[in-house]
């Protein structure tokens, strides 16, 4: 064993504040990597810039060994912060200079606060032209303040940082030349964890889950005292006081980015357990039967839910390689085995109902599907209502939106009939924030929306406040289905003439099928069309007869977009090349049959 002594940290913030930023660059300071390896290691992570998986890494600096976990921004990954925070003993918490504290910073601050841990504060991209750290600092402390932090927390030391250029400093009038000033603040503010005393008895806790094609489930676990060894046997304890006995087969910790095997490990360390099959997120492993286990973990429930089902399209079967329920079923129950915020209903023989933290949270996992080539169908996501004394309750969310002033009146007019209310209006220089509070039922496909509302410009933030009383109908933006009433390849001169309609989802040549939805219409009605007829040709040829055909590029679906603007009676068709939406009932009068109904 080793003498460096533990230190255990994590990073939070709201999305895109700079979080693996600033990890990547304290692990290349202090040597743990020397190449451009970046805690964002999953392809989805890295393409959309955003931090989807929790994940961990260690760095040694001055002779300590400092364990990072690099947390998700996004709040439909909120489940991922919450039980992250059990294990360590200190945050850095991260807010972008311009753009001040935003919802995920509330939601990530007030769970901390509440486990009594002392922030280190770090002001980031202060480069940036709008950036105003003074201002910045000041609602932060509002923050600290509103969400009831005690004296010590308020007192809270700061950090001026920019991530990207891996330097920092501790007042704005320094000099900076690399993180140096973090790394120093970090050993002096936080506790060393709880030194080894041979003969304690092991106490650890899984805060995360992992997963190997060659030896399994992978428990993630802190150690609160005593030391785990590699090959030992364990006892398994739950919160409601069962136990169980386990076997660990491999024991790594983490050094840098990779995961290394070691012998045995000690109080206060993070390490990697494989051999524990049917490991959960906040069990209790020991050595002593008789240990009370450790506090539970609670992981926020789901908020939407919807049908997964195998493609049944004409066109099912031509793209995937994996088509069937039994294929589905079991590449969700090995999603279950990391992705905690998840859950699953199998009781349906061919179709399965899956319910998530929010609209990302499932197009992540769908997204992860195609890729990997599966083909499926989903419904349109509904929100989870649930009855308390007899009263129906619904999901509630605060919607924290920035947008130029000129935008100001088209959000107040499309969010009200929706369900929201304003809680809050901060004007700051030609921008302005508004707070909404309403039904995340509201908030279903509002996103889209919202980016044509505010031509690219706004930011929409949201964060769920829990369940309140049903709000009762909710009018969303009324447009119906462009539906295609024939097979074929669409043509032209037939897109050109539907494009005044509403908009289109396709482009010409692109192959369709009885009952596919090529576009929307703006009156709100369904309408059936043939997209692939053609111009009916002649001999004679006039100047000025024939229009050229200008054609305006169509909205191509992806799949948050088709989650989006799916109807309740439709499909959306996920395959590894295409997203298409469809009509659960292809026929038009199988559809009519179905609504006399």
């Amino acid at each position: 064993m080793d003498n460096k002594e533990i230190r255990n940290i994590a990073i939070i913030a709201h999305v895109d504040h700079g979080k693996t930023t600033l990890t990547d660059a304290l692990m290349k300071q202090t040597g743990a990597v020397t190449d451009e390896s970046s805690m964002d290691s999953n392809s989805l992570e890295q393409e959309r810039g955003i931090t989807i998986y929790a994940k961990n890494a260690s760095v040694v600096y001055k002779d300590t060994k400092l364990n990072i976990v690099d947390t998700p921004g996004h709040a439909d990954f909120g489940s991922e912060v919450e039980r992250v925070l059990r294990s360590i003993d200190s945050v850095l918490l991260v807010v972008d200079a311009q753009e001040g504290p935003m919802p995920q910073t509330r939601f990530v601050l007030k769970k901390s606060l509440e486990l009594g841990l002392n922030p280190i504060v770090v002001i980031n991209k202060i480069d940036k032209p709008a950036a105003d750290p003074a201002r910045c600092e000041e609602q932060v402390l509002e923050l600290f303040l509103e969400l009831g932090a005690s004296d010590e927390q308020a007192d809270f030391p700061i950090i001026y940082a920019i991530g990207r250029d891996g330097v920092a400093k501790r007042n704005l009038d320094d000099e900076m030349k690399d993180l140096t000033p973090l790394l120093d603040m970090i050993l002096e503010k936080v506790s060393p964890a709880k030194p080894y005393n041979e003969g304690d008895v092991l106490k650890a806790q899984v805060f995360n889950l992992g997963y190997d094609n060659f030896t399994g489930r992978l428990a993630v676990a802190r150690i609160y005292s005593g030391k785990v060894s590699d090959g030992s046997s364990i006892f398994i304890k739950n919160a409601d006081g069962s136990v169980r006995k386990g076997k660990i087969t491999k024991l790594s910790t983490f050094e840098g980015l990779k995961h290394i095997p070691v012998k045995e490990a000690f109080c206060g360390d993070i390490v990697l357990i494989a051999g524990l099959s049917d490991i959960n997120i906040g069990e209790t492993l020991t050595d002593d039967e008789s240990v009370e286990p450790l506090t539970a973990i609670t992981i926020d429930e789901p908020t939407i839910g919807l049908m997964f089902y195998p493609n049944s399209s004409p066109f099912a079967g031509r793209e995937g390689k994996f088509v069937t329920s039994r294929q589905i079923k079991e590449r969700l129950e090995k999603e279950l085995e990391i992705n905690v915020g998840l859950q699953v209903d199998f009781s349906g023989s061919d179709s399965f109902k899956v319910y998530g933290r929010g609209e990302m949270h499932i197009a992540i996992l769908l997204e992860n599907m195609r890729r990997e080539g599966y083909e499926l169908a989903v419904s349109q996501p509904k929100v989870i209502i649930r009855e308390e004394n007899g009263e129906k309750q619904e999901p509630f969310e605060e919607v924290t939106i920035d947008i130029p002033e000129q935008f100001q009146g088209a959000i107040m007019e499309k969010l009200p009939p929706r369900g929201f209310m304003m809680q809050n209006m901060i004007p700051h220089g030609n921008q302005v924030r508004i707070i909404f509070e309403g039904p995340t039922r509201g908030l279903l496909g509002y996103r889209g929306q919202f980016i044509i509302d505010t031509k690219g410009e706004g930011i929409l933030c949201s964060r769920v406040i829990g369940f309140k009383p049903f709000a009762g109908e909710i009018k969303k933006r009324a447009v119906g289905s462009m539906v295609s009433m024939a097979s074929g390849k669409a043509l032209g001169f037939s897109l050109w003439n539907l494009q005044d309609r509403g908009v289109l989802y396709i482009a010409p040549a692109t192959e369709v099928y009885e009952g596919m939805v090529i576009g929307n219409t703006s009156k709100g009605e369904e309408m059936a069309v043939n997209p692939t007829k053609g111009k009916q040709l002649t001999n004679v040829r006039a100047s000025g007869s024939d229009e050229a055909l200008d054609l305006v590029p169509p909205h191509i679906l992806t799949i948050e977009s088709g989650l989006e603007v799916m109807l309740g009676d439709e499909f959306l068709e996920i395959t590894p090349s295409s997203v298409r939406l469809r009509k659960q009932f292809l026929k038009e009068s199988d559809r009519n049959k179905n609504r006399s109904k």
